[in-house]
């Protein structure tokens, strides 16, 4: 796989001879077992993958080359690079403007926009009117373009179904960048229409199956369907895609269950006349976060910490899986541990940023899971570590726990 040019700073001491030695020793990935630190009153266990993935590597190089190549140009982003602050305010404080937040709306009005500056699509990708846009003012993109390679993947396949004639039903956060831009190349494709989980897959699967009027389709998905969506001619013949970074296991049940619900009113004989069995449209850096979380869940634990952007999706969905089977603190960075009887953390559920009060158990030796998500750069998991090793001031020295944890890594 290609290697990236990443910044310095954005590399770690620790979490760097890690992942080269899980890499050396497991390079076909394979093994999901996690790695121990031992520090005596202190067990941390990480993960077999976390961090940044190929889509957020070749973002992050893609922007501060272009940095560093035009200190003249001025330099803009649609919106967000990725889902972290640390790397959005350091490319904000090196002259990059945002157009757009992460919701859509106008920062920096279009009229602002000149053919002799530079935007960069982030790794989310756009919508296909945002593209018509920037042609529009005569912004060349094609070496600024920094979608992720499996995002498009996703779209290919919304192309090719709509080819075979079937609508696309869409797994995926409404009001995510890379839902929105996913939603505009598919419908520009096929009849398309989003669904969050499961709990909307089934309102419309009870659409399918005749439960539901038309009226009640309009009502329960506005603002989610393409435009002259018809649900009893476009819900004959569906195929499902995703927003990559969503939880597998969701869309893949997701997935089954409009199969079924296909499978209820047609029969079975001739399903692949209403059901595009595709294959799941998740990124490999999903799936192995994923996978890797669930490897690591299975090690006996007091609490787990997942570091990462609050609005980082693939993210969220770690912290998920981890909360399912104990304490759980999704945190920013390492400045959220504000003692050993203090941590900020963000609520996902809530949608907002709390405090929690001894939070760390009495039991020592302590076990502590911790991973990060795909946009996470590894200095910040680094720092996390450190920190977490410095509420426990009898903790063995890092480099004698390294060595022994990883014996042949130097």
């Amino acid at each position: 796989m290609k290697e990236f040019d990443i910044p310095s700073f954005y590399k770690s001491p620790i979490i760097g001879r890690v992942k080269a030695y899980r890499k050396l020793h497991d390079h076909r990935k394979r093994d999901f077992a996690p790695l121990k630190l031992d520090f005596g009153p202190l067990r941390l266990y990480i993960p077999r993958h976390f961090g940044f993935c190929y889509g957020v590597e070749n973002a992050v190089e893609i922007a501060y080359r272009t940095v560093e190549q035009h200190p003249d140009k001025r330099i803009f982003l649609l919106s967000e690079m990725i889902h972290n602050p640390r790397v959005n305010d350091d490319l904000l404080s090196r002259g990059i403007r945002f157009i757009m937040d992460t919701h859509g709306t106008q920062l920096i009005p279009w009229e602002d926009i000149t053919s002799e500056d530079i935007v960069l699509i982030p790794a989310f990708g756009t919508s296909l009117e945002t593209e018509a846009k920037l042609r529009e003012i005569g912004i060349q993109t094609e070496h600024y373009n920094t979608t992720c390679p499996f995002v498009e993947r996703v779209w290919k396949t919304s192309a090719k179904l709509g080819v075979q004639e079937y609508s696309i039903i869409i797994h995926g956060k409404p009001n995510h960048e890379e839902t929105r831009a996913t939603f505009s190349h598919s419908q520009a494709e096929s009849p398309s229409v989003i669904v969050r989980d499961m709990a909307e897959t089934i309102e419309l699967a009870r659409v399918i199956s005749g439960e539901y009027s038309t009226a009640d389709f309009y009502r329960l998905f506005e603002g989610r369907y393409s435009e002259g969506f018809d649900p009893e001619k476009h819900l004959e013949r569906v195929g499902v895609v995703n927003q990559t970074t969503m939880l597998a296991t969701e869309t893949q049940a997701i997935a089954d269950y409009v199969k079924q619900t296909m499978i209820g009113k047609y029969g079975d004989a001739d399903i692949k006349a209403h059901f595009a069995d595709t294959r799941d449209t998740l990124c490999y850096a999903t799936n192995d976060n994923q996978s890797a979380t669930i490897g690591l869940l299975e090690q006996e634990a007091q609490l787990a910490i997942v570091v990462g952007g609050y609005n980082s999706s693939n993210t969220t969905h770690l912290a998920e899986l981890c909360e399912e089977k104990l304490p759980t603190y999704f945190i920013s960075g390492a400045e959220k541990i504000l003692s050993e009887t203090l941590i900020s953390h963000y609520d996902f559920h809530a949608k907002e940023v709390k405090s929690s009060a001894d939070w760390l158990p009495a039991r020592r030796p302590l076990d502590i899971l911790v991973t990060s998500g795909a946009s996470c750069p590894d200095i910040t998991m680094d720092e996390v570590l450190h920190r977490l090793i410095a509420l426990f001031p009898e903790s063995r020295e890092v480099a004698t726990v390294l060595a022994e944890a990883l014996p042949d890594s130097e």
